[in-house]
């Protein structure tokens, strides 16, 4: 078997929220940080010290995995770059044993139609695929930006909102990656829909995916809740934040002002493990917990404004 080293480097005081996220992705992880290394020491233990990690920045560390080769490698950028922007934290991303030209292209072949709901079926735009009379078909190029699908708290998401999504409603999907949350809830019968995403490729590939599912979304770019709009003085009937577990619960102090009286907040991106933190931080902040759904070690979370 083929693997693929995935390194993120990163600030060392960041390393610690880096190898969280990486860790979502594989329980391994390899770390490199010699902020602790004393200066001018030449031994550990007796065992000479590479000269090379003597001159080694400290004040950068790295995370990686490895990813065999059959699973999706840009699936994992994607993600990671995602939860880097989420955290503002800046990160450089390397694979290593495998060239850029390749990866950039190869992962397509990972990429097939996909069912994510009861109807819902996520279609890439370079497949063919046939579909039932109740199929609701996304079709998407996700690009370099994350949601396609594949990744479990996106299938949760899509399952949690196609329960939940109602004729007339206004929708907002915060940190919407590939826009593919935003784009199901509009074909489920959305009125309003608007996403926002801090990344600015990754909103030039939202409206792009919105164009080609037929589908009027305002997608712009936002720091989290920093630029949020609302139309027309109306506050959303449903919120989703597909992020990550520290994220929501840094911002379960102030969306709420976004979503009306019993309006809805679906949360995802967060491992089971980290559940129960994400609920307290909610129920603190007036939302009720309604359900949730899990997957392989990720839960999406539907709470209730109170």
């Amino acid at each position: 078997m083929l693997w693929s080293q995935l390194k993120v480097t990163c600030n060392v005081k960041n390393l610690e929220e880096v190898c969280s996220i990486m860790s979502m992705l594989e329980n391994s992880i390899q770390v490199e940080d010699y902020s602790d290394l004393e200066t001018g020491l030449k031994t550990v233990y007796g065992d000479l010290i590479d000269e090379s990690i003597l001159k080694a920045d400290k004040s950068i560390a790295s995370c990686s995995i490895y990813v065999p080769e059959e699973r999706n490698i840009n699936e994992y950028i994607s993600f990671i770059n995602t939860k880097l922007n989420d955290s503002n934290i800046e990160g450089k991303i390397e694979i290593l044993g495998c060239d850029e030209e390749e990866w950039s292209t190869a992962w397509k072949k990972y990429y097939k139609p996909t069912r994510v709901g009861k109807n819902i079926v996520v279609v890439p735009s370079w497949e063919k695929y046939e579909p039932k009379e109740s199929d609701i078909i996304i079709d998407m190029d996700p690009g370099m930006a994350f949601g396609t699908g594949t990744h479990e708290t996106t299938r949760l998401c899509a399952q949690v909102l196609e329960k939940n999504v109602k004729q007339g409603d206004y929708m907002l999907d915060v940190g919407s990656g590939s826009g593919i949350l935003a784009i199901i809830a509009k074909k489920l019968g959305a009125d309003y829909v608007s996403g926002c995403d801090i990344d600015e490729v990754a909103v030039r590939t939202e409206k792009e995916n919105a164009i080609r599912n037929n589908c009027d979304i305002e997608f712009y770019k936002s720091d989290l809740l920093k630029s949020v709009k609302i139309k027309d003085g109306r506050l959303y009937d449903i919120v989703t934040a597909n992020i990550v577990a520290d994220i929501i619960i840094r911002m379960s102090n102030d969306i709420g002002n976004f979503i009306r009286k019993d309006g809805l907040l679906i949360v995802s991106g967060i491992i089971v493990e980290r559940e129960s933190e994400v609920d307290e931080a909610l129920i603190n902040n007036g939302f009720t917990k309604v359900d949730s759904e899990r997957e392989n070690g990720w839960c999406a979370c539907l709470f209730k404004k109170n």
